[in-house]
């Protein structure tokens, strides 16, 4: 399944794109129904993509003794292709493609092999790699399938990739997109700064700052590339805070919209929201942990909203730090408007069934 053109203008106009969980059952092996129940959530939510395998299905997936990453490509291929029959565009599917050479571009075939479109590459077990053997390596995947960039936080296993990588990056024709995730604003600006000297405005750039969401959506970045002014911005968000109260993410990307192409002020409100989302954020990424928590309370979320049955993780000493659910409970009541729980309520038994 190929990445048609009106896919690309898709992403370019920007989707809500949710990292996808992990469902597991108490034996921590794979609830398969629980699974295709949290992508039923995504597409009636009005997520425009949904991305598998990356790091909040757990990189674990790939080990052999859990023997993961196949089976749930295809149960998402299989469930994302049994939403599109309902849907006007399809969800653009995202696969998540790590390791060194060998292990990405078995990935990147496997992918494409299952109908993704793209695949979001992490860098981080190239940590060691110069730049000519990292470019090599992005080339070798792109050459299999597109490519969707990946700026990963050092916190969670990232490493620093600096303006000159980014520059050589962007000149890879079959690069589609990038997520910016560094939770770094001098880093954040490398990237955009690279595709607009670069020219390239055929690239989606999507915010994976979870801690500065809804101020990255409302940003123009502007640069005087010799006497000539070039903006761009980031359009949409491929993020692990969306994998919860995505119906909420999808009306908050549309304010945003909204407000860039009113041309006037940006409205106090979404300035105050931006703060409430980076608050929710701290709380399920546990930030006060360097992120310990991360998935597990995005797992919480899901579990209190009765789409998890609960908050397993591959790994059993993986699971909420201490003070974290109460974190949880603080924001849920600080912020009802941001949350779908209504929304899930409404569909869940009828997701649940099908």
């Amino acid at each position: 399944m190929s990445l048609t053109p009106e896919m690309r203008q898709a992403l370019q106009r920007g989707l809500v794109i949710p990292a996808c969980p992990l469902a597991l059952n108490a034996d921590r092996r794979l609830d398969e129904r629980r699974q295709r129940v949290l992508l039923r959530y995504y597409a009636a939510a009005g997520a425009g993509g949904v991305a598998i395998g990356v790091h909040t299905t757990q990189f674990a997936i790939r080990e052999m003794s859990h023997g993961l990453f196949e089976p749930i490509l295809a149960l998402a291929a299989e469930e994302l292709t049994r939403a599109d029959a309902g849907r006007r565009e399809p969800l653009v599917r995202v696969g998540g493609i790590c390791g060194e050479t060998p292990q990405a571009t078995r990935e990147a075939t496997l992918l494409r092999e299952f109908g993704y479109h793209a695949g979001l590459l992490s860098l981080a077990a190239m940590k060691g790699a110069g730049e000519d053997q990292l470019i090599g390596h992005c080339r070798a995947v792109a050459d299999i399938l597109p490519v969707v960039g990946f700026y990963l936080q050092a916190a969670v296993g990232g490493r620093m990739l600096p303006l000159a990588f980014w520059r050589r990056f962007v000149e890879i024709e079959n690069v589609v997109a990038i997520k910016i995730a560094p939770f770094n604003r001098y880093q954040t600006l490398d990237v955009v700064r690279a595709v607009a000297e670069a020219g390239r405005d055929d690239i989606a750039l999507y915010t994976g700052n979870d801690d500065n969401i809804v101020l990255d959506l409302l940003t123009p970045y502007r640069f005087n590339l010799g006497g000539r002014m070039v903006e761009l911005r980031l359009v949409g968000g491929l993020l692990g805070h969306w994998a919860v109260w995505t119906c909420q993410a999808v009306e908050l990307l549309r304010e945003c919209h909204r407000a860039i192409e009113s041309g006037g002020p940006v409205p106090a409100e979404l300035l105050r929201r931006a703060g409430e989302v980076t608050d929710c954020n701290a709380a399920f990424f546990d930030a006060t942990n360097n992120f310990a928590g991360c998935i597990a309370g995005l797992h919480e979320v899901l579990r209190r909203q009765g789409l998890f049955e609960g908050i397993w993780c591959l790994d059993p000493r993986e699971g909420l730090s201490p003070g974290q659910r109460e974190e949880i409970d603080r924001v849920y009541a600080a912020y009802p408007h941001l949350n779908d729980d209504a929304f899930v309520a409404a569909h869940r038994d009828r997701w649940l069934g099908a």
